[in-house]
């Protein structure tokens, strides 16, 4: 098959479809645990601080195996890695479904985290290759892997509900399963004009990259925490504190993934702005935006709580196309995924941490409102590397080119 030829598989690549639908079921499997940790809790006789820990090498994986990823498909072939990223996955979710005891469901929560670590290197590379309407393809693509933070506690929750928490690992297998062999068949040879005009330094970046990538290693680590912190907790935030509404662990997942569902959709807004404004200015207002809002949610139960989690959400989801799309001015083609892999493993590396601080500082006795003052601080982080950013006129650099 063509295909499976290291050469001839470099000219090929999927389908803005695939690599959507692929972002789902990435985010969808990491976070099946988000909601299932509880009830696995109980099962193994341990408490949700005492559980989640176990979740830590599933997260610390899905952000340094990223690099790895990256290296493997620049050196032999994206389309050759990305195959692999759905049977590794529906492997691990296997793996967590036949687990009897704590230990073995970390170890296969981690199997899922690191060929999870595959597709954000990998599939938006394969993505951003085309740099034709980069904003607003990258916006959808955002919306889709949202939409499987969104669907992840909604579908584990109905299935906890009516069945038990292990086979919450099994459905989302093989629905991994029949996607890897139908992504098989998606391929298609790249046609795709490069662009001859765009002068690089010697290395392939822009002159003045260094700054840039140091202003987005801030953002990365301020919003991977925040992102992974309000993505993990937030089906955990509604069932303690929207007792007034409802207690049943389905609607509470319900209202969880109707927050991740509507707050997706931002991602398209700010694709179709960062293709036409300056991203330094869209960024600096997505930070001082989650700051404010962050920090009301830690303030309010019931029915403000919802309402404000879910304006806080906008920005927060909001912030993930705009790295991308700065990255695409300033990083030349073939070095993308390496790039990409390791912003990444930042972002994903410190959403990691989330697990073993939030145990540690619920096992101390602090409250979620507290968590979410302390999320509220980082966000000034992302105002300040917004402000470093070098000023875009006419979405190019004003940088003097080599």
């Amino acid at each position: 098959m063509k295909l499976f030829n290291i050469e001839a598989s470099r000219n090929l690549t999927l389908p803005d479809m695939y690599i959507n639908i692929g972002h789902f079921l990435d985010h969808f499997m990491m976070l099946i645990f988000a909601k299932a940790a509880f009830d696995a809790g109980r099962h193994f006789g341990l408490s949700y601080d005492e559980i989640i820990i176990y979740g830590t090498l599933g997260l610390f994986l899905f952000g340094a195996a990223a690099p790895l990823a990256g290296w493997l498909a620049d050196k032999y072939s994206r389309s050759l890695i990305i195959i692999i990223y759905p049977f590794g996955v529906s492997l691990g979710a296997f793996l967590c479904f036949l687990s009897s005891s704590p230990i073995m469901l970390g170890f296969s929560i981690g199997v899922i985290g690191f060929f999870a670590a595959i597709f954000h290197p990998v599939g938006i590379a394969m993505l951003i290759r085309d740099s034709n309407k980069v904003g607003i393809r990258l916006g959808v693509n955002g919306v889709w892997g949202n939409m499987g933070v969104a669907a992840a506690p909604v579908l584990t929750g109905f299935i906890i509900l009516n069945s038990n928490w292990q086979l919450s690992f099994l459905v989302p297998s093989l629905i991994c399963l029949i996607f890897g062999i139908a992504q098989l068949r998606g391929f298609k040879e790249i046609d795709i004009k490069e662009e001859k005009t765009k002068q690089k330094t010697s290395n392939g970046l822009v002159e003045g990259w260094k700054i840039v990538l140091l202003s987005l290693t801030m953002t990365t680590l301020a919003g991977g925490f925040i992102f992974g912190s309000l993505t993990f907790l937030i089906p955990r935030i509604f069932e303690v504190n929207l007792s007034g509404i409802s207690v049943d662990i389905a609607i509470t997942g319900l209202l969880a993934g109707i927050v991740y569902a509507i707050a997706s959709l931002s991602q398209v807004g700010v694709g179709y702005l960062i293709d036409r404004y300056s991203p330094k200015i869209i960024l600096g207002f997505v930070g001082i935006g989650q700051f404010f809002l962050i920090y009301l949610s830690s303030l309010y139960i019931d029915y403000a709580l919802f309402f404000v989690m879910l304006m806080a959400m906008f920005f927060v989801f909001g912030q993930v196309p705009i790295t991308d799309a700065i990255l695409v001015r300033y990083v030349d083609d073939q070095w993308r995924a390496r790039i990409l892999s390791v912003k990444f493993l930042i972002n994903l590396c410190a959403g990691a941490s989330v697990l073993p601080l939030v145990s540690l500082f619920l096992g101390y006795g602090y409250t979620f409102s507290d968590l979410l003052t302390i999320l509220s601080c980082l966000a000034i982080f992302v105002v300040i590397s917004a402000y470093m950013l070098p000023k875009i006129k006419d979405n190019k650099p004003e940088l003097k080119i080599a």
